[in-house]
């Protein structure tokens, strides 16, 4: 019988290929449907009203005059809010007949506010609350006293950004026939409806969730929210559909955003280069909540001595949501900023440095293969130089090193594959694919495992009536659905194989799929075609249910946890504009066993223009006497273009000792570094650091200012 074994290297006809996307035409041609281009016969468009107050009391909303405008269909208030924490925070809603007059109706909702003393501001230690944390290991006191050590120390920060999708958060609603049906923007359509019912008193068998297409995530999209439960319950107001999509201010204001860090950190260094000793002191806000500081040291989790000090501070701002890798593109910033720092110290190549302290990683003989790697893509020998570049003119050039880890185990997950009598095949799974391939990926896995062409499979997936899959966070999709998707294709293939042993007389056992055919395994020739053999099913099909349990799944080599990667950056700076360019970025990743080597390499490539982005450019930007946001717009904050991302290179690490771990998620790791590596390039191209990101001009001629190359 057939195993779920991943196949071999040698024996996989579809896995580990570049294989295009199966719905990659209808992205391009627009026949797919986001949740934006959803629209319902007699459809109501829903508008927010929205507290433009960081923090003030609310005494009254007066919705009469909304209410009167002709083409307004109803008006949400919440009856239990009475403060307000932060500018977008949610007062009250509209539902009209256009998506003008619902706008119009929101200015006609006069609510009365008492402002209060607010808090924006997240640079100052100072104002942090409650006790610091503490984590240590070793004695930081005594390592700091060895006379032998070079110290260094450094100031560091990485502010606030926001997800900022390009699909808006939000969703279309539907109740009929006592049923709700909703259309969201999601990352998590098998869960989305959980207590979304109990808004509008309809229990959850009855709420149907369809995400077919969505505009990006990146950890800001799994629940239903605020606006998925007005929504719900306007539909049910009106008795009629109703599209809520946030405005893009809203949407940068309230739909979350990645916390900042700041840190002082002291790092000491034996003579010959080896991490003895860190200490660092950090603080920062997501907003109105708690605040963990990020880890660090980052990746050398083995440096006998260190010391993290975190400090929390509360801001009436939005609150934050996991962002692509949550905390670690802030740790990893603040730990390759401060040990290459050290090393410029000791006058040790970048390179060598890292090379010398991998054994105070986890995995230190990936890192050491992927830095000579990246080394070689990037011609680091023939290019590198000690900090400052020394050569005429004011454009200097320099390049910057940065490592980075993450989890990636499989979420738990459930499919069916249907085998029909035509010799169609069906995989239904419940899971979302937000871009990133999860159609492409369970139709390579479905179509390897029953020996079939990728069009043979048709992948239906982004509904909740479908079998339970995990949200997509945590990088854990593709090792969720991949061995849920070969555990029911095993099955269904090992059934198919049963019944046409028994009808042509051969063991199962003895039999095989392969390149559209059931086959004897030792006689390749007596061989039926799949279609006449799934013929011999008559009227009815095959459907098996694969479920991904990760501790099981784990146990048996199908999935594993733990990656590593290495990314070096080439930049170049005008010292007298303080623009920086991106030359080129080599990015060198293990994921372990990769389904689609095309879609893998694109994660990688859309990280790191995100990386591009957040080394540059993004910035929350606060005004601290209103609390504003000043910045929440598409105009002022500021993405990186196509001519701004310079050169990618993207090397995935494969073969025997990555591909044998089973399969690893991908969408966090490479999302981690840039920012640290683009900021260390800079730093050897200029002779100082810049401490904080972006690396906007003014800082970077600031830093100038201070003591960089004249």
């Amino acid at each position: 019988m057939a195993k779920a074994a991943w196949p071999e290297e040698g024996k996989r006809r579809h896995i580990g290929r570049r294989i295009d996307r199966i719905d990659g035409a209808e992205k391009v041609t627009g026949a797919a449907k986001y949740s934006y281009d959803i629209n319902r016969p007699g459809m109501l468009w829903a508008q927010l009203v929205t507290s433009p107050h960081a923090l003030a009391e609310i005494e009254s909303i007066d919705t009469s005059a909304a209410k009167a405008l002709k083409g307004v269909e109803a008006v949400w208030t919440d009856p239990d809010l009475d403060k307000v924490q932060y500018i977008g925070q949610i007062v009250a809603a509209v539902a009209a007949v256009t998506e003008e007059i619902a706008e119009e109706a929101t200015r006609l909702v006069k609510v009365k506010y008492n402002p209060l003393k607010h808090q924006v501001v997240d640079s100052d230690p100072a104002l942090s609350q409650g006790e610091p944390s503490k984590r240590e290991q070793g004695d930081v006191e005594k390592a700091f006293a060895d006379p032998g050590l070079v110290v260094t120390a450094g100031d560091y920060g990485i502010p606030v950004i926001t997800h900022c999708c390009l699909e808006p958060h939000g969703q279309v609603t539907e109740i009929r026939d006592g049923e709700l049906h909703v259309w969201p923007s999601t990352q998590n359509v098998s869960r989305y409806s959980d207590r979304l019912g109990d808004a509008v008193d309809i229990p959850q068998n009855k709420i149907h969730v369809e995400t077919q297409y969505m505009g990006g995530g990146f950890g800001s999209k799994f629940g239903f929210d605020a606006w998925g439960m007005i929504g719900a319950v306007l539909s049910k107001q009106t008795g009629k559909p109703v599209k809520l999509m946030l405005n893009r201010a809203t949407e940068l204001e309230t739909a979350g955003n990645r916390p900042s860090a700041f840190a002082k950190i002291k790092v000491g260094l034996q003579q010959d280069g080896l991490i003895a000793v860190v200490d660092a002191e950090i603080w920062g806000s997501g907003g109105g909540g708690g605040y963990n500081p990020p880890p660090v040291p980052y990746v050398f989790t083995k440096v006998p001595n260190t010391r993290v000090i975190g400090k929390g501070i509360r801001t009436n701002r939005g609150g934050q949501r996991a962002w692509r890798a949550p905390n670690h593109p802030q740790g990893c910033f603040l730990t390759m900023s401060a040990l290459e720092d050290a090393a410029a110290a000791l006058n040790m190549d970048a390179l060598d440095f890292f090379l010398r302290n991998v054994q105070l990683t986890d995995r230190p003989e990936v890192y050491a293969e992927e830095l000579q790697i990246a080394a070689d893509l990037i011609g680091y020998r023939r290019k590198a130089h000690l900090r400052g570049d020394k050569n005429a003119g004011p454009v200097k050039r320099g390049l910057g090193i940065s490592m980075h880890t993450w989890g990636g185990r499989g979420h738990p997950s459930e499919c069916d594959v249907t085998i029909n009598s035509d010799g169609s095949v069906e995989a239904k799974i419940g899971s979302q694919d937000l871009g990133t391939g999860t159609r492409t990926v369970i139709d390579i896995v479905v179509a390897e495992t029953l020996g079939l062409p990728l069009d043979a499979v048709k992948v239906s997936l982004g509904k909740n009536a479908y079998p339970a899959s995990g949200a997509s966070g945590g990088s854990t999709t593709v090792g969720g659905v991949s061995t849920s998707a070969r555990n029911a294709a095993t099955d269904a293939l090992n059934a198919l194989l049963a019944m046409v042993g028994r009808r042509i007389g051969i063991d199962a056992d003895a039999l095989e799929a392969k390149d559209g055919r059931i086959q004897e395994i030792s006689k390749p020739d007596n061989s039926l075609s799949w279609r006449d053999a799934c013929a011999l099913l008559g009227p009815n099909s095959i459907t098996k249910r694969g479920i991904n349990t990760p501790n099981e799944s784990e146990a048996q080599g199908m999935i594993s946890s733990g990656v590593g990667g290495v990314q070096m950056a080439d930049v170049s700076v005008d010292i007298e504009t303080g623009v920086v360019s991106i030359n080129e970025v080599i990015a060198v990743q293990d994921c372990g066993l990769i389904i689609d080597l095309k879609t893998a390499e694109s994660q990688v490539y859309g990280a790191l223009i995100m990386g591009v982005t957040f080394a540059l450019y993004e910035e929350c930007i606060y005004d601290a006497i209103t609390g504003r946001m000043l910045n929440a717009d598409m105009e002022f904050y500021r993405l990186a273009g196509l001519s701004d991302i310079g050169k990618l290179k993207v090397h995935m690490m494969t073969g025997k000792g990555y591909a044998d771990r089973g399969v690893i998620g991908l969408g966090e790791p490479p999302a981690i570094s840039p920012g640290a590596a683009i900021s260390n390039a800079v730093a050897n191209a200029i002779g100082v650091r810049v401490p904080h990101l972006p690396l906007t001009p003014d800082r970077v001629i600031a830093a100038l200012q201070k003591g960089g190359i004249a």
